[in-house]
């Protein structure tokens, strides 16, 4: 077990999988091993992730996030907003083969970690890295059919950033811990403000982990992000088109 360069501290070994986790990554169980030691080496010694999470990456952090594969759509595409070290879009991307997900992170350090993950992981072609921050990219953004996230912020805050990003009639899957019931009865306005019309909280993975992933799903209607964001794209979508007839 070696230091931590600069911190004094051994880098961690993480644990091995336990028994669900190849019921949950199947095929690709060997690439989330693989995950696993990135995040306990590179991740740990780059400040992407504290060193006492090591030990429990596989039920706090790895089977924590793939479990949501269940309430994802087919074929969809994602973005996963403050991505960080790449939860929940890198486990996502191992199960599910059929989504097309972009990692949004606006750290460079996270950023080139992503890259690093993706390449050696070989999910080039399923997962692309944006460094960025949701309101710096939506005029360039091509909007997704589902925004996730994880411990990024408060709902109603998450909310504003996540959900202009999604197409008509999308939906933003934030994965909260208890106090999601509570999150979500507070941010509600907020919420109807975006453009909401339809909101709960899920159980992912029940069966499989312990306890089972929380999940607030949020539906919008017609004008994600509301009337506000509306304007906004509409604004940005005139000055595309006068910038294109300027050049012809």
């Amino acid at each position: 077990m070696s230091d931590v360069p600069g911190t004094g501290r051994p880098e961690a070994t993480p644990p091995s999988p336990p028994a669900t986790a190849s019921d949950i990554f199947g095929e690709r169980l060997p690439d989330a091993v693989r995950y696993a030691e990135l995040l306990a080496e590179a991740g740990v010694r780059r400040g992407l992730l504290g060193p006492r999470e090591v030990p429990r990456l596989w039920e706090r952090h790895l089977l924590n996030c793939a479990v949501l594969s269940e309430v994802v759509p087919e074929g969809v595409t994602v973005c996963d907003v403050g991505s960080g070290a790449g939860l929940p879009g890198i486990p996502l991307a191992l199960v599910r083969p059929d989504l097309k997900i972009t990692l949004l992170e606006p750290l460079l350090r996270r950023t080139t970690f992503l890259h690093e993950v993706v390449e050696l992981l070989g999910l080039e072609e399923q997962v692309s890295v944006v460094r960025g921050r949701a309101e710096e990219v939506l005029n360039s953004f091509s909007p997704v059919h589902v925004v996730t996230a994880r411990a990024v912020a408060p709902l109603d805050r998450l909310a504003g950033w996540g959900v202009p990003l999604l197409r008509p009639y999308g939906e933003m899957l934030a994965i909260k811990g208890d106090t999601a019931e509570e999150e979500l009865r507070r941010a509600r306005a907020a919420l109807g403000k975006l453009g909401v019309v339809r909101s709960e909280v899920l159980r992912a993975g029940v069966g499989l982990v312990d306890p089972p992933s929380t999940v607030v799903r949020v539906e919008v209607g017609e004008s994600p992000g509301g009337v506000r964001f509306a304007a906004k794209r509409a604004k940005a979508a005139r000055r595309g088109n006068r910038s294109g007839r300027a050049h012809r």
